[in-house]
């Protein structure tokens, strides 16, 4: 009986933030080991059809990188980053998209379905939802050419987000459906560009001004240098953490990905631990959240 009771009172302060987020938009991305574990995949799906029962719009945008580069491996194309980024030729674009959009969309879109949702999947190149343009990188010369200009880097089909449409989903939104987009932009020429999950959903959250954007990761949160979670910073401390090295490597586009959609108007971000079992559920719903907000 006693357990019974403490599920009724989990429920009961619950209630304020199922108030407060009623209605609104949370834009999920999706990846990590959330994407991978069968079991947290699982609990993935459980997550967003609950909150789309109780009136919350989740809009999930997924990554896919291991995915693709499975694919790459067994076509004997070997990968190729610059700046972290991968460089994209016309042969590896037509590979990214067909896993992104014909695989792992796929697969996100039947889980949901299958535990009772009702899910579909998207491309940005789909109603023009992503429009993008190539992206542009350079690198510095040597010091001994200090009036030499920058040196261009050409990576391919890479694109960054110039406009997003939200046509479609408002559509999907209001016939209940939970939209899950697959990073796959669309540039002026119709052709496809593979670009960041992070930056879609952060462009994404923006345009729809949603009330939180949440990263899933493999990491707790944004730590400082002795490895204490740091639970809260503001969006004007990050470039400052960054300058001394507090946030580096693959944090650093996530922290700016967040600083992006609160500067485009989203009320919260988050950078949470996706292996944890039902982590946003646990980032919405309780007071004490989990892993990093940037507000």
């Amino acid at each position: 009986m006693q357990e019974s009771i403490d599920r009724a009172k989990g429920l009961i302060e619950s209630l304020p933030y199922m108030q407060e987020f009623r209605h609104k938009t949370v834009v999920i991305k999706y990846g990590g080991h959330a994407m991978v574990d069968e079991n947290l995949k699982k609990q993935f799906a459980l997550d967003v059809i609950l909150m789309k029962q109780i009136g919350i719009n989740p809009v999930i945008v997924h990554g896919g990188g291991p995915q693709i580069n499975r694919l790459l491996d067994r076509l004997e194309i070997k990968p190729s980053y610059v700046q972290g980024m991968r460089v994209t030729d016309g042969e590896t674009m037509s590979v990214v998209e067909m896993v992104l959009v014909g695989k792992v969309n796929k697969e996100i879109v039947g889980n949901i379905n299958h535990c009772g949702g009702r899910a579909v999947g998207l491309s940005g190149r789909d109603g023009d939802l992503v429009c993008a343009e190539k992206m542009r990188v350079s690198k510095k010369n040597d010091e001994s050419l200090a009036d030499a200009p920058p040196e261009l880097i050409d990576l391919g089909r890479v694109g960054r987000v110039t406009k997003i449409n939200p046509e479609i989903l408002q559509v999907l939104d209001r016939e209940d459906f939970i939209p899950v987009i697959a990073p796959v932009g669309v540039g002026e020429d119709g052709q496809a560009f593979n670009i960041n999950a992070d930056l879609v959903a952060g462009a994404v959250a923006g345009e729809l001004k949603a009330a939180k954007l949440i990263l899933l990761t493999d990491v707790a949160g944004v730590q400082d240098k002795e490895g204490t979670l740091l639970r809260s910073l503001q969006q004007e401390e990050l470039e400052g953490y960054i300058g001394n090295e507090t946030i580096a490597g693959g944090m650093i586009p996530k922290v700016r990905c967040c600083a992006d959609a609160l500067s485009r108007g989203v009320a919260k971000t988050h950078i949470i631990d996706g292996r944890i079992e039902h982590a946003i559920l646990l980032e919405i719903f309780t007071r004490e959240g989990i892993g990093t907000e940037i507000v």
